[in-house]
């Protein structure tokens, strides 16, 4: 027994010492690919010395003598910090991440090679000005320049991830940067998906029906359609197919808030500016912060790694930012597939598909070939995606049109034209190239404010059957679009007479169709906030900004607890402890003293958001069967049609399969006790200790090692955050049925740039600068950005070099 024990003993000793040097080889190899700050480099393609400075908070300050060598430097501080995120982002632009991650990235593979974004963006290469095409060369020279430091020295693969997926690396080139901007306007739009939604939903209910589950933000009134059915006869009667969405549904597309306040509106005498686009949360931020000193001045802002532009930011003059606008910019088409082999209807005819066909390698199973189809209006999309299968008639196929589709793609000569406009007029001017994602460009400097829709707007004819809010037959010419809007004729504010402008993604203009910019809007409820925010104080400061930026105070949940709530507030039989009823009536006065506040501590925003998510189902989930799953979120607009019986809107109380005939008070209060059970089985049944930050944890996902065992662990980063769905500080829910109000989307970039001071602006990132898990500027932000923090934005490069981590000197290759 001895001997046994003493084998025991060695083993265990042996196995805990590989342990303890496996994980420090690891360490060891994982740890070389952290960048050196101060070092000094020789390159070929710079004309003069370059110097970054890397501030205490690990922000470059790039400083070169032409505004090349900066757009160089920039490259070079992008790969240095986010080199695995840049590839991976161009990987999936080309439809090659099943090559590398295998058979669960096909779906996201396929989209991306019918929608043919690549191809496109290296296209629109020729269609750059000459500046422009400078800074696309030097930034890919600089980008380049990394990875030869990498390949050339000691540099550990250059990222951690490399180890585990190793892959040849492309040299990058200008059309990689215009794909990722094509990538980031395919994430911005949801109108794909909200059309085979409505669709969809339309062929189950009546028309007024549709108009309370999906409903119109209010405003100027909708001309009536027709249902889908009627538009599109003859389809296939399974109306249910499998939701495959590579790029995310309608709920997480672009959203975003930005504000300003003019010289009559600040305490300063000067303007204000707050933006903060809101995002998928990622580890790393899909944001990056970085100063450049151009030849027109300098600028700072926030940056996204693999294209060279500041997305929000400021001058020494002008400060910008922008919200996605949520312009209708898609459309569904339904091709009838002619009897001859390769051909479809036209409105002169059938015309040939023009084909392609694509190889797309898949790691560990046969490679597969794709037959790639275009018709005149656009790509045709894989079948067995977007539920797709739902709403097409047998014997036709779906095409999409898309302004992002473009060969001739500007956008970023847009963006670098703001960046250097001098002041709001000239920049209004300057983002005419903009064309997806479309964006309501927020601009002041230090006299006045305006906003402006940049990007393209899609011109249909009035006669369009389905208004672009549903598939529509791609061979009638009213159907299709009549090229895009000229650019002096899209929304613009200039020098507003109340002397603030504010965009949450709400609708913008009362303009009917085809006039309209979309049916379909990001925000119905934090507008109201806003306006109570800024209507609240005859002058703003930068910290009124902060604090509006900050706030958690949810309008929808002050707005409808009166009204779901109206007839259970202090009613009832007195119940003993411990009884359902009691539990009732305990979460009833809790709420009745709440004042809407999505605060991380409190327990009432839990038991609102419980109690509103099971109400929504119970409403619904008769009629739409599981089509129900799809609506995953809460629409404030739709229980509040049905609880003031809007158009007729209360009959949705009434399950229809029950004999009873149910009232929306018994909805209520049967969907409150659901909620309380479901509350009782996931956290316990002491309502007072609950933590709605316990519920609603900010998830910021590593995009491919989330999941791995014990690397995900390091590699992703979680918090407790208030905020929620309709909060001006957004922390969207991910619906998801096992954790529903995780924290999965919010504002990655929070910036407010003072005119009247410039270097007293602040901003922040959800996580940090580094994309390398063992950094120490991985996630050093990310507190700070939890705690509703901002660190210093100054021009001042005395400030920068004081406290500096690292300086990189380069200098031009002597010949």
């Amino acid at each position: 027994m001895l001997n046994l024990f003493r084998w025991m003993l060695y083993v265990a000793t042996i196995l805990f010492g590989l342990i303890i040097a496996a994980t420090f080889l690891a360490y060891y190899f994982a740890s070389r690919s952290l960048p050196d700050y101060d070092e000094r480099i020789q390159a070929a393609e710079i004309s003069a010395p370059i110097e970054i400075v890397r501030d205490n908070s690990n922000v470059p300050h790039i400083f070169g003598e032409t505004d090349q060598d900066v757009f160089f430097a920039l490259g070079f501080a992008h790969a240095q910090d986010r080199m695995w995120q840049m590839l991976t982002a161009r990987r999936t632009a080309q439809g090659r991440m099943a090559e590398l991650f295998g058979q669960a990235y096909l779906p996201s593979d396929v989209l991306m090679r019918r929608l043919d974004l690549y191809n496109l963006s290296l296209a629109s290469v020729d269609a750059q000005d000459d500046y422009t095409m400078s800074v696309l060369n030097a930034y890919s020279d600089g980008i380049n320049a990394w990875f030869d430091e990498v390949n050339n020295g000691v540099r550990g693969r250059g990222a951690p991830e490399m180890w585990l997926f190793n892959q040849p690396i492309a040299p990058w080139q200008p059309g990689d940067s215009i794909a990722l901007m094509k990538l980031h306007a395919l994430r911005s739009s949801g109108h794909l998906q909200a059309e085979v939604l409505r669709a969809d939903i339309s062929r189950l209910l009546p028309d007024d029906r549709l108009r309370d589950i999906l409903p119109d933000v209010p405003g100027q009134s909708i001309v009536d359609l027709p249902s889908y059915a009627v538009l599109v006869p003859n389809l296939p009667s399974n109306q249910f197919a499998e939701i495959i969405d590579p790029i995310g549904g309608p709920g997480v597309a672009g959203a975003s808030n930005a504000w300003a306040a003019g010289p009559n509106r600040s305490t300063t005498g000067s303007t204000l500016l707050a933006n903060d686009p809101h995002n998928l949360l990622t580890a790393p931020t899909q944001w990056y912060l970085a100063r450049l000193e151009l030849q027109s001045g300098g600028i700072i802002g926030a940056t996204m790694p693999g294209i060279p532009v500041i997305m929000s930011g400021r001058s020494a003059v002008l400060g910008w930012g922008a919200t996605t606008a949520w312009v209708d910019d898609m459309d569904l088409y339904l091709e009838q597939v002619s009897q001859t082999a390769g051909r479809y209807r036209t409105a002169e005819g059938t015309a040939a598909f023009r084909t392609r066909d694509s190889i797309i390698r898949i790691k560990d199973a046969p490679a597969i070939t794709l037959k790639l189809l275009w018709t005149e209006n656009g790509p045709v999309l894989p079948p067995d995606q977007f539920g797709l299968a739902a709403v097409r008639p047998a014997g036709h196929v779906v095409t999409m049109n898309w302004t992002g589709l473009s060969d001739q793609d500007t956008t970023i000569a847009g963006w670098l034209n703001v960046m250097r406009a001098p002041n709001m007029r000239a920049a209004i001017r300057a983002a005419e190239p903009i064309i997806a994602p479309a964006v309501n460009l927020m601009i002041a400097d230090r006299n006045g404010l305006g906003m402006k829709l940049a990007g393209a707007l899609p011109v249909r004819d009035a006669a369009h059957v389905s208004q672009g809010r549903m598939p529509s037959f791609g061979y009638l010419p009213e159907n299709q679009w009549q090229g895009v809007r000229a650019y002096t004729d899209a929304p613009q504010i200039v020098d507003p007479e109340g002397g603030i402008l504010g965009n949450t993604n709400n609708k913008t203009t009362t303009d009917v169709f085809p006039d309209h910019v979309s049916y379909v809007w990001g925000d119905s409820q934090r507008i109201y906030r806003w306006q109570r925010l800024m209507q609240a104080r005859e002058v703003h400061t930068r910290e009124s900004f902060i604090e509006a930026q900050l706030d958690t105070v949810s309008y929808a949940a002050r707005s409808l607890l009166p009204l779901v709530g109206s007839e259970l507030w202090f009613t009832g039989d007195p119940a003993p402890e411990g009884t359902p009823q009691r539990q009732r009536q305990h979460a009833l006065e809790m709420l009745a003293s709440w004042n809407g506040e999505m605060n991380e501590h409190l327990p009432e925003p839990l038991i609102y958001a419980a109690w509103m998510r099971a109400l929504q189902d119970r409403l619904i989930r008769d009629e739409l069967g599981i089509t129900a799953d799809r609506l995953t979120h809460v629409d404030p607009l739709f229980i509040e049609r049905v609880y003031r019986d809007i158009g007729g809107a209360a009959a949705w109380c009434d399950i229809i399969q029950s004999a009873a005939v149910e009232t929306c008070v018994d909805i209520a209060r049967q969907s409150l006790d659901e909620a309380i059970i479901w509350i009782e089985e996931t956290y316990g049944p002491a309502l007072e200790s609950l933590r709605w930050g316990d519920a609603h944890n900010a998830v910021h996902t590593h995009p491919v090692l989330h999941d791995a065992p014990l690397l995900k662990w390091i590699v992703n980063i979680q918090q407790s955050t208030s905020g929620g769905d309709h909060t001006l500080m957004r922390g969207l829910t991910s619906g998801d049925e096992n954790a529903p109000f995780t924290n999965v989307h919010a504002a990655g970039y929070r910036g407010v740039y003072d005119l009247a001071d410039p270097d007293s602006s602040v901003f922040i990132i959800s996580t940090g600068q580094s994309g390398h898990p063992l950094s120490r500027y991985y996630d050093d932000m990310g507190e700070l950005w939890r705690r509703g923090e901002y660190i210093p934005m100054s021009l001042d490069p005395t400030l920068a070099r004081a406290a500096a981590v690292g300086v990189t000197y380069f200098e031009p290759t002597s010949e």
